[in-house]
């Protein structure tokens, strides 16, 4: 593709979308016009402009499709109360007395089996409460315990995010998932490292007000509830393991149709459904107004511009990969966000460097969960707000976000590096 703007332009589009979400414009208008603003300012003329925003929102039709179904996975594990189960028997199965640990794994494994990060902390939150209430604990160590633990089942996960590195490198998304395996474990050792330090904080307790008097529900047994998550993983499994390629778009709702009929709900599919794609919509429309600037960016000198900076101080070309993710995620204050720009922009350029393509996917993808929670984005008020923590305490957790992110990065890089 002939470059049709400037890197000047590119840049202020992406800071003017910042700017546009930090003051609460909605976020997919933010990057719509911030992508507009960029192209005309990088010289691509309003018609040029617009030809490139729609062009790179119609690069996300894929994973706009595979997310939208994934909602029918969503919808079954929280309505049906299974995501719930799966974390009061993971919870049950470690033991209060290691309830940082257990915080942190149940979270890391309801995010895995295809649970939003947001949701997962939020359908963990009133179990944390109740066991850090009893135990002593701080709100800042057990929201930074089911943080921590999303991020690392975040990278393992069928997510949006993960959809959307996928679709920019043409992987399978089984191979992604398991790329980041050993990241992600690594993280989740920092994040109980980090966490049970911050168990103990003084002034930060949590009170009688803090918990929620949950309605009586009769949740499904722990087989109902991991069956919708199991039937996922054994089709997304059937490729490597049997040549078998079974798509996220038919795996993700057969999972969830599972779970709503192994638990009894059959008759509630509409309703689940519905609620399911309200969870994802929001996620889709998202990825729409990212593909504009995305478009934008991939259509810039950025990505030359960079990899000469990246020359010019004697870094190696596959440093690009996880700081682009990082830099982007930073940029939208959102893993998919971040990831779906990074890979779009760079896929090319990492690959015309030698980089492999699973390797450039999951450097991106850890680099992504670094700085992902700023407070420009959703992610950072809907889990403060899970444990209603204030935006002061709050911003002192993005620190400590921050290095169980890098802990995934790094690792992701040592181990291309070591396969190199």
């Amino acid at each position: 593709m002939d470059l049709q703007f400037t890197t000047l332009g590119a840049l202020i589009g992406l800071v003017v979308a910042i700017l546009l979400i930090i003051k609460k414009v909605q976020p997919a208008y933010g990057l719509i016009l911030g992508a507009l603003i960029g192209g005309l300012i990088g010289g691509g003329g309003l018609a040029g402009t617009v030809s490139t925003m729609v062009s790179g929102a119609g690069s996300m039709m894929s994973s706009v499709l595979r997310i939208l179904t994934s909602g029918i996975l969503a919808g079954a594990l929280i309505k049906t109360g299974a995501a719930q189960k799966i974390a009061e028997t993971i919870v049950d199965t470690i033991g209060e007395k290691r309830a940082i640990a257990a915080l942190a794994v149940a979270t890391m494994i309801i995010c895995a089996v295809g649970v939003f990060i947001d949701i997962a902390v939020i359908t963990v939150a009133p179990i944390a409460l109740a066991i850090g209430e009893r135990a002593g604990l701080s709100k800042s160590g057990i929201l930074l315990a089911m943080i921590g633990g999303g991020k690392a089942g975040n990278i393992v996960s069928p997510n949006p995010n993960t959809i959307a590195v996928t679709e920019a490198f043409k992987l399978d998304l089984t191979a992604v998932m398991m790329k980041n395996l050993i990241p992600a474990l690594c993280a989740l050792i920092a994040t109980i490292v980090l966490a049970s330090l911050l168990a103990k904080k003084a002034g930060d307790g949590i009170s009688q007000n803090d918990l929620e008097a949950a309605p009586a529900e009769k949740l499904p047994n722990a087989l109902q509830a991991f069956a919708g998550p199991l039937t996922v993983i054994v089709l997304l499994a059937l490729r490597p393991l049997a040549k078998i390629s079974v798509d996220p778009l038919i795996a993700l709702p057969l999972g969830g149709l599972v779970c709503i009929l192994v638990t009894g709900n059959i008759r509630n599919l509409i309703p689940y459904t519905d609620f399911g794609l309200s969870k994802v919509i929001g996620v889709a429309i998202l990825l729409i107004g990212t593909g504009t600037i995305a478009g934008i960016i991939k259509a810039s000198a950025l990505q030359k511009d960079m990899t000469a900076l990246l020359s010019a101080m004697n870094m190696p070309a596959f440093i690009l990969a996880p700081l682009s993710g990082i830099l982007m995620a930073a940029a939208t204050a959102s893993t998919t966000a971040g990831s779906t720009v990074a890979s779009q922009t760079f896929s090319g350029t990492l690959l015309s460097a030698g980089v492999p393509a699973l390797s450039a996917a999951a450097m991106i993808h850890a680099g992504a969960t670094v700085l992902d929670s700023l407070p420009h984005g959703s992610f950072f008020h809907a889990t403060g707000g899970s444990v209603y923590m204030d935006i002061k305490n709050r911003m002192k957790l993005i620190p400590f976000e921050a290095l169980i992110g890098l802990t995934s990065t790094i690792v992701a890089v040592i181990l291309y590096l070591v396969a190199a």
